[in-house]
């Protein structure tokens, strides 16, 4: 079988012309973000939310109106059947077929490691890890049974290699699916089908810097570029992940934080 998206130049349509993706925790920020270039790119998306619809629905209805094709779907991604599901849905919609996922969906509570119940951590790493493995092993098994194979990109974060005080579980979650990714590259490449994460920074979103102006300050001041993130950073990121550009990238985290983890830490 060839490898997914071997081809080195741009597809009819955009750098996504004919390709079926789906796009989880699609309702807003990122995710919202990622749907929208995916579609401006040509591909047909899919978005999921869990209970956020009228977001979700409004961004489909934005892809449509410019003439792309998006669908909305629910589910709960900490159900493992749920998640199976939903990748199915998704691949019915494309008529069959789904060449890229973009695991975005996760939760983001501060908790202070001694005060942590097991229940808290849990609800973190389901959310954030065990999701991303569910749908990763669904889409692999439909990817794995086309000529042109798919790419997969997790969003991990920073935060998977710097923690922060009050993200013990997340960070953890997070350091893990970048190791996921790894693993998922070794194993599902002999299929076609390409593995990454994209580990963002701090990225913009309405009231942020009125909810927490010293630690935007502090980003902006650490930042070689002197600015927060925006969703389309992460966005273009994913794009380049999934298209033919990165047809021989796998395996690889593509920090996007404005160069801050290129200072020193001392």
């Amino acid at each position: 079988m060839s490898s997914g998206n071997t081809r080195s130049s741009v597809p009819a349509g955009g750098l996504l012309g004919g390709q079926v993706a789906l796009v989880t925790g699609a309702s807003g920020g990122i995710g919202r973000g990622v749907a929208l270039r995916f579609a401006e790119e040509g591909a047909a998306v899919a978005l999921h939310c869990r209970t956020a619809v009228a977001a979700a629905d409004d961004t489909a209805g934005r892809i449509r109106e410019t003439g792309g094709r998006a669908v909305v779907l629910r589910a709960d991604l900490t159900d493992e059947d749920a998640c199976r599901r939903l990748v199915h849905e998704a691949a019915d919609f494309g008529g069959g077929r789904l060449t890229a996922l973009v695991n975005n969906a996760g939760i983001q509570p501060v908790q202070d490691l001694p005060g942590m119940t097991a229940d808290a951590w849990r609800t973190v790493v389901d959310t954030n890890l065990t999701s991303v493995f569910a749908c990763t092993q669904a889409a692999a098994g439909l990817m794995r049974a086309q000529d042109d194979g798919g790419s997969v990109t997790h969003i991990a974060s920073v935060e998977a290699h710097t923690p922060a005080p009050g993200h013990a579980h997340y960070s953890a979650a997070k350091a893990a699916v970048v190791m996921h990714a790894r693993a998922a590259a070794l194993e599902y490449g002999p299929h076609g089908i390409r593995v990454n994460t994209v580990s963002p920074g701090l990225i913009d979103r309405e009231g942020l810097a009125q909810a927490w102006p010293d630690g935007v300050r502090r980003w902006r001041r650490a930042a070689p570029t002197g600015r927060l993130g925006r969703p389309e950073d992460v966005a273009n990121a994913c794009v380049f992940l999934a298209s033919p550009l990165a047809s021989w990238v796998t395996g690889h985290d593509l920090v996007v934080d404005g160069g801050v983890s290129a200072r020193p830490h001392w």
